[in-house]
């Protein structure tokens, strides 16, 4: 009988992050295919596990990452890298090849640990999913996201949008393999009554933002635009949900909230939203704002379009490849105003309906079935020099 392929996937984080939920729904469908599957994370402050309970099957190693006071971001990366780094030498199965336990396949997440794997040395190099291009200004970071792009052996990107990036920027050809959406769990949140009334009797109507208040996700035009929003409905509130980051974005913050107390916006900032709770929260808003300047997927707009609520996304290149039709797009904040104005006033059967539809056909288990034929690929002695 052949031994099941086993694979490493690495994450630099505990807590709920677009690549964080892309890695432990990958890992789950992986294994669902008869893969064997740890996944290697920082746990930062004490934290024990990851944000939701994960697959028995899915091995976690969870290697400690204790807080700082006042470490400078810049620092806590260069920590981060040696701390992952150090416990990847330490381990059996991150410091050979198969014969000595280790493991066929070392796949990184992000830049951080995608350095981890390179400082580690593990044979066989390391594959590498680029789900977006950042830009630092930092030397420590932009020498971490530089070296994360150019070292790893192979590159898997979610879309061809970002994809193309890397190939203009670097004369790199990842992969493209999309996410999977957990579409039931969304779906199913529509039709729970109580669980939608239980939101909007504490927030009342709401337009909905997920990932925090940061500069990517556009949260500064988000806040100007729902100023207009209010000229018109007064009884619509912004609701930001989500925003767990190793990244310093208080300046920013203070300056969007500052913003919106002088336009008259007070938003309703939740934070991170318990795992079992968030479809709820998403099913039962308005809107659903995606006002990101910079996006690899944009998983969470999929995941309100399978909970039936619309969406208004930035009209981004990426955001035109994998949302197509189902939702509206607007630029400057006075256009995005007019877009939640007219989702918010109307909710189009057709829109709905093939945003359903388009969110139930990226599924996790085709997500597996190309990584692991990617895999494959990499692994045979006659591999071409296609995939770098």
């Amino acid at each position: 009988m052949n031994e099941p392929t086993r694979i490493a996937l690495l994450t630099y984080s505990t807590r709920p992050r677009g690549g964080v939920v892309h890695t432990l729904a990958l890992a789950e469908a992986l294994v669902d295919l008869g893969a064997a599957v740890d996944v290697w994370t920082l746990a930062r402050g004490g934290d024990g596990g990851f944000f939701r309970p994960l697959d028995p099957r899915v091995v976690v190693r969870a290697v400690p990452f204790p807080d700082v006071a006042d470490e400078p971001v810049g620092a806590r990366i260069v920590r981060s890298i040696a701390v992952l780094a150090a416990a990847l030498r330490a381990h059996p199965a991150g410091a050979g090849p198969r014969a000595a336990g280790g493991y066929d396949v070392v796949h990184a997440q992000d830049c951080i640990s995608a350095n981890a794997v390179l400082d580690a040395a593990t044979p066989g190099g390391c594959i590498r999913t680029i789900h977006h291009l950042d830009t630092f200004t930092t030397p420590q970071l932009a020498a971490c996201h530089e070296r994360a792009v150019v070292g790893p052996t192979a590159h898997v990107c979610v879309s061809a949008a970002v994809a193309a990036e890397v190939a203009h920027g670097w004369g790199i050809r990842p992969t493209v393999i999309p996410n999977g959406v957990d579409a039931d769990r969304f779906l199913a949140a529509a039709d729970d009554r109580p669980a939608r009334r239980a939101w909007t009797d504490e927030l009342g109507p709401y337009v909905l933002a997920v990932g925090g208040i940061e500069p990517r996700k556009g949260t500064a035009d988000l806040v100007e635009a729902m100023a207009r929003v209010r000229a018109v409905r007064p009884d619509l509130a912004l609701v930001i949900a989500g925003g767990e980051t190793l990244f310093d974005y208080r300046d920013y913050r203070a300056e969007v909230l500052s913003t919106a107390a002088r336009l008259g916006v007070t938003p309703r900032i939740l934070g991170p939203v318990d795992h079992d709770a968030l479809p709820s929260l998403v099913a039962a808003a308005e809107v659903f704002a995606f006002a990101s300047t910079k996006e690899g997927f944009g998983l969470a707009a999929l995941e309100a379009l399978a909970a039936g609520v619309p969406v208004v996304a930035r009209d981004l290149p990426v955001l035109r490849e994998v949302l197509g039709p189902t939702v509206r797009y607007a630029g400057n904040p006075a256009d995005l105003a007019v877009a939640l104005l007219a989702a918010a006033a109307h909710r189009d059967p057709a829109l709905t309906a093939a945003g359903r539809t388009l969110a139930t056909r990226y599924t996790w288990a085709a997500a597996a079935r190309a990584h692991l034929d990617l895999y494959r690929r990499l692994a045979s002695p006659a591999r071409s020099g296609g995939t770098r």
